[in-house]
């Protein structure tokens, strides 16, 4: 198994059912349970020097999910350009989460996720076997969809084992 395989397993394996569509649903769902229950001040909380914060975390989920969409949209739609990778700490340290408040964070989360579904769900089943090539790897529309949930579904873990805990 390539280095590749193994980082998308690590994120497949998160995905508690075979109805990955379902589950982008549930994670979407238990995210915006979570994050609606913070206060404004827990929501910088970070569990470690270095660490993101609650905020920065919510928006590496939409900003992450962006990425995915794209990906999967070019490639069902038959473009075969290579997309280049992203840096996803990069994209954190301009990010300005934590100047944002979590309200309009969740919202945009909440914004971001609906547009999944309905691009997900709506593309044709033949559309999902279509492949393209995403930071020098070949990948399948349906695996960068599953790859949303499964990325979703790691973080609310750490969320759970890491965040919340310190908060209490």
């Amino acid at each position: 198994m390539s280095d590749f395989q193994k980082y998308i397993q690590r994120y497949l394996d998160e995905i508690p059912s075979e109805n990955w569509l379902d589950e982008l649903k549930k994670s979407g769902e238990k995210t915006v349970d979570i994050y609606t229950k913070l206060t404004e001040e827990q929501s910088h909380f970070a569990y470690g020097e270095g660490k993101w914060t609650l905020k920065e975390l919510l928006l590496h989920l939409s900003d992450t999910e962006r990425v995915f969409q794209f990906r999967a949209l070019s490639f069902a739609r038959g473009d075969q350009s290579a997309l280049p990778g992203f840096d996803e700490n990069e994209y954190a340290d301009n990010s300005f989460a934590n100047e944002r408040t979590l309200e309009s964070l969740l919202e945009e989360y909440k914004t971001v996720r609906r547009s999944s579904q309905i691009l997900l769900e709506t593309l044709h089943p033949k559309a999902l076997h279509n492949t393209g090539i995403a930071n020098g790897n070949e990948i399948a529309v349906e695996t960068v969809g599953k790859l949303i949930v499964g990325h979703n579904f790691h973080h609310l873990h750490i969320i759970e084992e890491r965040y919340l805990p310190g908060l209490e």
